[in-house]
């Protein structure tokens, strides 16, 4: 199977605009193709990570990534499946994010000798002259054809800012530099991406010819990344202080059953045969198929050390087994100033462990049956724990089924 043949099979092409060209290039390790990451937060999530362990496996087969972050794109902000505007970061935020980003990104891909670039699209968008720009790469663009672009569809209803209007041109000249540059003749990107992107290819082949050889695919990755990258807490972040690896763990181990084999396929590098031989499990062998997703993207990103901890963490909690693994669980620690005569209520453990965002929202988990402590239901607002309980391994307190907390002194 070929490199192109085995993206088709994991399940990530979604559109492109020239397959035999492309399937070709990468199936020759002659593709030099970029992804854009906007500095949008100080860390990657999962949607980001998604885009990366694609770039790692077209790196694999000797294709060349460029990482572009978008110091420059991050000012404006992509308005692409926003029903409201981004809020504006400041140039030093940008330029702190953009600082953890390349961090990150490192553990995915290899930079060393030539294999990879990265690049701040900074470099060429913050010194442009605004009338010079206009007249370069306004008579290309058509802003009825603009308009009707999906990327801006949801924003028009509530409003769409001049600002924002920008943002299809301006990652258009983005593959237009990069394609100078660097030789850069791929981009990929989420399928809600298209519009933008068919913007880059079209410049390229406008200002520079129809020989010029540019070409978009677009995948269908990105767009479940989205999708699947917020839970009731927010994002899934690959830093490990804002989600740790046992928290991430758990959010690929309680996945939606319909998603298990698609994410094996599309995030993992196990063989297609292994994964296409889980086709058809259920109940305990579809939580096998969990664990083995869980395990291997948490050791992508973490280590093969934090996945191991992740898991035995996860069995000792779910799997009714010994202790072992609950040194690894997320733990809150109270403090004796948190206790108010020995004692402590269970809307403030909810609350101060993070369990909750309110006490009222902690009041409404406990009447309706969703708290439990050390596996026992907690069905009175008003009941409080002694202060003796948390000694030892502490008491575990689980809202819902998947939020949970060792909670200690």
């Amino acid at each position: 199977m070929t490199p192109y043949e085995e993206l088709k099979a994991r399940g990530l092409i979604a559109q492109v605009t020239s397959e035999e060209e492309i399937s070709k290039m990468i199936n020759e390790g002659k593709a030099v193709f970029y992804i854009g990451f906007d500095p949008t937060a100080d860390s990657l999530h999962i949607g980001h990570f998604m885009a990366l362990c694609l770039m790692k496996r077209l790196q694999m087969a000797g294709n060349k990534p460029i990482a572009l972050i978008g110091g420059g794109t991050g000012m404006v902000g992509d308005p692409s499946g926003r029903t409201d505007m981004r809020n504006l970061l400041t140039p030093e935020t940008i330029a702190y994010n953009c600082e953890r980003f390349r961090e990150q990104m490192g553990r995915f891909i290899d930079f060393s000798e030539g294999k990879a670039l990265m690049v701040n699209n900074a470099d060429w968008l913050m010194g442009l002259n605004y009338i010079e720009f206009l007249r370069e790469v306004g008579p290309h663009f058509s802003v009825n054809r603009m308009l009707a672009a999906e990327c801006y569809k949801q924003r028009m209803e509530k409003g769409l800012s001049f600002l924002e209007f920008n943002y299809m041109i301006m990652q258009s000249f983005d593959f237009y530099e990069l394609f100078q540059r660097y030789g850069c003749n791929m981009q990929f990107g989420g399928d809600d991406q298209w519009s933008n992107m068919l913007g880059g290819t079209e410049l390229i082949r406008r200002k520079l010819g129809k020989d010029a050889h540019a070409m978009t695919i677009t995948l269908l990755l990105t767009s479940e990344g989205k999708k699947m990258g917020k839970t009731q807490a927010g994002a899934v972040w690959l830093d490990p202080q804002k989600t740790s690896p046992f928290d991430f763990y758990q959010y690929w181990r309680n996945l939606d059953d319909a998603d298990v084999l698609k994410c094996l396929r599309m995030l993992t590098f196990l063989p297609l045969e292994q994964i296409d031989a889980m086709d058809g499990w259920e109940g305990s062998r579809l939580n096998e198929a969990k664990e083995i997703l869980a395990w291997e993207l948490t050791k992508l990103v973490h280590s093969e050390g934090e996945a191991d901890k992740a898991q035995a963490a996860s069995r000792a909690l779910f799997g009714g087994g010994a202790d072992a693994g609950l040194e690894n669980m997320p733990a809150f620690r109270l403090w004796d100033a948190d206790f108010a005569g020995g004692a402590i209520d269970i809307l403030s453990i909810l609350q101060k462990s993070g369990l909750v965002p309110t006490r009222s929202e902690g009041r409404r988990n406990v009447e309706q049956g969703g708290v439990t402590a050390d596996g026992e239901p907690v069905t009175d607002v008003k009941a409080t724990f002694a202060m003796e309980r948390f000694a030892g391994d502490g008491v575990i307190f689980r809202r819902g089924k998947k939020n949970y907390m060792r909670v200690h002194i």
